[in-house]
């Protein structure tokens, strides 16, 4: 302290930047130094004097409470420098070493020069303590080396002016964010911004359009190159060898790519355009720029939609990164998987905004649904193959082809509806259930009968709806997988020039067929039933049982027979009106409106199937006396480890209860 026999301790992992210290701080509401303030310390070394000032960037409980301040040298400490104008003083030249403001370590790399400086300090006896400490210092990500901050004169654009109205912009809805809670993040940075650096010392960019004159000294900013001096009239002309930030360029994308400053054809019909799509990492680095650039040069809003969409990370949930070496190479999956795996994988199920793991279990499942597309396809072609295909705006409807067309428009619906919302996710789930379960695992399946059976003429009918449905269908993937479907779309008879420019289906109310639909899946419910049934039992899937039915519903289980008799394994269909017109014994099911009874010696054979249960009931048994004896044993319990011997309580229990449920099925059968 000047004057007096009193220090201020500060902390630092930077001594050499001591050379250009202004000034120490303190925060103003911290009561060590409440005293001080206002007083004039000498700094160290440099035997210099400055202030101690306060400022609320100071965090009290950092190191001593008191900071260092050197404008050039810190982001931070410069923008206190500014805020208490405070002297800027340079010390460090652009090859790392300490320039003539150093005094006596001119010439020194930083690192000599802070080993000499710490040795000094220790001479003076004011040195309180060295420790090593980790801390955050920006290094270069090719060579590694230490990034030194330094103060230098740059350009930047006043960003007040163009910032008030493209926040109007999105205040008003002009723009609007989806999800809209990123909009937060637009106005936090929109309303505190400040004013942008716009030159970079790089190789490659665009050149600032700044000259000067090496005869007279006179600058000339032009949208055009000078070649001669304006105030002088020499030719001795060099331009600002700083190119423009990468976020300057980009933007201007939405206008610059299209012909400006001319006023071309492009420009007129494009801009501004419909949705921007991107991620919230770059909210302040490129759409807010675009937006107010739009408004600056063009003097409308560049686009009235921004789709947010989260960060591709690991299968940890990590953001990939070039250090931690958890990024991909995507052409290397799509080599493997292909593009529109990897695209239906990256989407399917991912909330607007939200971020998504990658992983090779997602990708294999996204392959399955491509085979699934395609092996569907090669069914419904190959069947078409050679055929007479009857128009489908001329095909007679059976009940099956109306409610997979009833599907159809209600998916039509549900997809075009979402992607209205951005909900991409859940219009790809959604079509993803229709392709999978009503198409391939229903619909198909119930057409079987038909295109394997005599009748020429429905055959070519049943064939006309299915490439409708398949081409529709097709319509409806194609901007989430527009590769596989578009191979599939060129191989479909009288296909048109490319999926690309085909309209997207329309929802039709027409083609709702509620009676069809309900009846239908009340025919499904009697097919899964009898699935259930079989599977219960344990019955071979090629053997072929007689079905009773009690209902109201005959014409319809009569009109639906194929279908039941194809997909369930019945080989004939009986109408009871109660059960007991069943002389054997039978398992039975109840749908709704629907009781079936499939006699149980169709399914199994009653005496082998007894055998086999008891068989299974002596083995349940044998690791009862096993778990039990060893459970008595009471070293065993003494000596073994909980887990171990909870495992084995847990087994006994689950043996027990197995042998419960096959005395129950032996009875079943035995009765």
């Amino acid at each position: 302290m000047k004057g007096e026999d009193a220090f201020v301790t500060v902390a630092t992992s930077r001594p050499e930047t001591m050379l250009g210290d202004t000034a120490v701080a303190v925060n103003p509401k911290d009561k060590r130094y409440s005293k001080l303030l206002g007083k004039t310390l000498v700094l160290p070394i440099v035997n210099k004097e400055i202030p101690l000032i306060a400022d609320e960037y100071v965090e009290t409980d950092f190191g001593t409470g008191a900071v260092k301040i050197t404008p050039a040298h810190d982001p931070n400490d410069f923008e206190v420098g500014l805020r208490h104008n405070l002297e800027v003083i340079n010390v460090l030249s652009e090859d790392g070493r300490v320039n003539a403001n150093g005094g006596k370590y001119e010439g020194m790399k930083v690192l000599e020069a802070r080993k000499a400086i710490v040795e000094e300090l220790e001479k003076l006896g004011l040195l309180v303590k060295t420790e090593e400490l980790r801390h955050n210092v920006g290094h270069c990500y090719r060579c590694h080396t230490v990034v030194e901050p330094l103060v230098s004169k740059q350009w930047f654009v006043k960003m007040k002016p163009l910032a008030e109205p493209a926040i109007d912009a999105v205040k008003k809805k002009s723009i609007a964010f989806t999800p809209d809670r990123f909009s937060k993040i637009y106005y936090n940075w929109m309303e505190n911004v400040k004013d942008w650096c716009i030159s970079r010392q790089l190789w490659w960019g665009h050149r600032i359009p700044a000259f000067y004159c090496d005869d007279c000294g006179e600058m000339t900013v032009s949208k055009q190159d000078i070649t001669v001096c304006p105030k002088c009239g020499s030719a001795h002309i060099r331009q600002d060898e700083d190119v423009l930030d990468t976020w300057f360029s980009s933007a201007l994308w939405p206008f610059s790519t299209l012909g400006y400053p001319e006023k071309t054809a492009d420009l007129d019909y494009f801009y501004p355009t419909d949705v921007l799509v991107t991620a919230y990492d770059i909210i302040f680095f490129w759409v807010a720029r675009m937006i107010f650039s739009g408004l600056e040069h063009m003097k409308r809003i560049p686009f009235k939609d921004v789709l947010i969409h989260g960060l591709v990370r690991d299968a940890q949930g990590r953001k990939m990164s070039k250090s931690l070496g958890n990024g991909i190479d995507p052409l290397e999956i799509i080599d493997k998987y292909g593009a529109d795996t990897l695209r239906f994988s990256l989407a399917n199920g991912v909330a607007p905004g939200s971020d998504m793991r990658f992983s090779e279990e997602k990708l294999e499942g996204a392959r399955n649904f491509m085979n699934k597309i395609w092996n569907a396809s090669r069914f419904v072609l190959m069947n078409a193959e050679g055929k007479d295909v009857t128009e489908f705006k001329n095909c007679r409807l059976t009940i099956a082809d109306k409610w997979i067309l009833a599907k159809l428009n209600r998916v039509i619906r549900e997809v075009t509806v979402n992607v209205q919302k951005y909900e991409i996710g859940i219009a790809l789930g959604q079509l993803y259930d229709f392709v999978w379960s009503d198409f391939c695992d229903w619909y198909i399946e119930l057409t079987k009968p038909v295109l394997y059976g005599g009748d020429e003429a429905k055959r070519s009918q049943t064939l006309g709806v299915l490439l409708h449905v398949l081409t529709e269908t097709l319509k409806l993937l194609h901007p989430f997988v527009p590769f596989v479907t578009e191979e599939i779309y060129q191989n479909i008879p009288g296909h048109g020039e490319s999926l690309m420019i085909c309209e997207f289906p329309r929802y039709n109310a027409k083609n709702n067929y509620p009676k069809q639909k309900k009846d239908m899946e009340a025919v499904m419910e009697i097919i899964k039933s009898i699935r259930n049934i079989r599977a219960q039992v344990g019955a071979a899937p090629s053997k072929k049982v007689n079905l009773y039915v009690k209902t109201a519903y005959k014409k319809l289980v009569k009109d639906t027979a194929a279908y039941i008799e194809k997909l369930a394994g019945v080989q004939e269909i009986a109408f009871i009106e109660s059960k007991e017109e069943l002389r054997e014994k039978t398992v039975s099911q109840i749908a709704d409106g629907f009781e079936l009874y499939i006699p149980l010696g169709e399914l199994v054979d009653t005496e082998k199937e007894i055998a086999r249960l008891k068989g299974e009931q002596e083995k349940a048994e044998e690791e009862i006396r096993r778990a039990s004896a060893k459970l008595a044993n009471t070293g065993f319990l003494e000596k073994a480890p909980k887990e171990l011997v909870d495992k084995e309580r847990e087994k006994l229990n689950r043996f027990i209860d197995l042998r419960k449920k096959l005395i129950e099925q032996i009875k079943s059968y035995e009765s």
